[in-house]
């Protein structure tokens, strides 16, 4: 019988801590066990050769909609496929996003995200991107179905995940928002302040009132005028704020995204934000109620100029943000720990430490997911 631990040997490591060559990582199906530098110790154990290559901690994605040619609409089988497509490129959790749609909708889909968590690990929980954003602000998301937060919708949605909602998504501006914070808040679900047209003072209001997130940044808001900030700086200056960043070349200029890793150090959480198309061919797509056309790897609402999520994967990401010449911890960061920490999962997960997640990620030479890494193998 194979034994169910693993060690990998001839590894750097890396992760938020910084780099570690020739290092060694002994786990079994759960957890890191030990993990130690020069010669690895005679352990009962499958050992995995590291030829030199990278090992971090499994991935972790707070924002995407599907991939693989399956979106999360499509129900468990849906999810899991896509969740399957991301582990391939090293992203070992992921939280299911869903975009707006009415309640009743919304319930049934957060229940089904709710029965896979108890089943697929890989799979975190869900996010509410919408219903609760500003119908200027709207996006890919129907506008039709884009309504406030009252206490009644609130906790319908609550009482429908089950305790498996990790974050909601909102626009300060909708009539009682502020008390819909408190109200997540209290149930332990991350807020984002996104979509929306919000000033900085009612983001930064939103801030104090517990939001700890913002959704896509510079994306589905105002960006940084000179006289009128908006609401990345209010997020910028609220230091417990994660700010969510799609780094696909697309979404954001190149020299903005790299500018926001030194205006919020360790607080940059790289997303793909992605949907069906993420690994799968152009074409014509759904996300949601709206019809998507993917040509050569964009993804627009179809017949008009307005981004429908991305084709990214997390890997892609942190290509990207080496080539910005952002450090490969600080980049590591930004698609391990700081999302933990988003979630409050930072105490397991992000980390190559003993005692956290099991589901760490091996990259060859050249930066490729290798196909005997745990998180592709699963």
């Amino acid at each position: 019988m194979t034994s169910p631990r693993r060690l990998f040997h001839a590894v750097t490591i890396v992760d938020a801590d910084g780099e570690c060559p020739d290092a060694w990582v002994l786990t079994d199906d759960e957890l890191i066990l030990a993990v130690g530098t020069g010669e690895p110790p005679p352990v009962d154990a499958e050992r995995i050769d590291g030829a030199g290559g990278i090992l971090t901690p499994g991935l972790i994605d707070l924002h995407r909609h599907g991939g693989g040619g399956h979106r999360h609409e499509d129900g468990v089988d849906g999810i899991r496929a896509a969740a399957d497509l991301h582990a391939a490129h090293g992203t070992a959790r992921g939280v299911a996003s869903l975009v707006a749609a009415p309640v009743d909708v919304l319930e049934s889909q957060l229940a089904a995200i709710a029965s896979l968590t108890r089943t697929d690990r890989r799979v975190l929980g869900s996010h509410l991107e919408g219903p609760f954003l500003a119908v200027d602000r709207c996006g890919a998301h129907d506008p039709r179905h884009l309504i406030d937060p009252t206490p009644e919708v609130v906790q319908r949605l609550l009482d429908a995940a089950e305790g498996t909602l990790r974050q909601v998504t909102l626009d300060p501006q909708r009539p009682g928002a502020l008390d819909a914070i408190g109200t997540f808040r209290s149930a332990g679900v991350a807020v984002a302040v996104g979509h929306t047209d919000a000033t900085y003072a009612e983001a930064a209001a939103a801030f104090r009132a517990g939001a700890t997130l913002l959704t896509h940044a510079f994306n589905a808001m105002p960006g940084l005028h000179h006289r009128a900030p908006g609401p990345v700086l209010a997020a910028v200056d609220a230091e417990d704020v994660v700010l969510e960043l799609i780094l696909d070349g697309l979404h954001v200029d190149p020299r903005l995204a790299a500018s926001l890793f030194t205006l919020a150090p360790g607080r940059v959480a790289l997303i793909t934000d992605a949907m069906a198309a993420a690994g799968a061919d152009d074409g014509l797509y759904r996300l949601g109620d709206l019809s998507v056309r993917v040509e050569g790897g964009r993804a627009l609402v179809d017949g008009s100029d307005t981004l429908a999520g991305s084709t990214l994967t997390q890997d892609m990401a942190l290509e990207n943000a080496r080539a910005l010449g952002i450090p490969l911890p600080i980049a590591v960061e930004a698609v391990t720990l700081t999302p933990a920490r988003a979630l409050g999962l930072d105490d397991r997960l992000g980390l190559v430490r003993p005692g956290f997640s099991a589901d760490v990620t091996l990259w060859d030479a050249a930066g490729t997911v290798r196909a005997d890494s745990p998180v592709a193998g699963r």
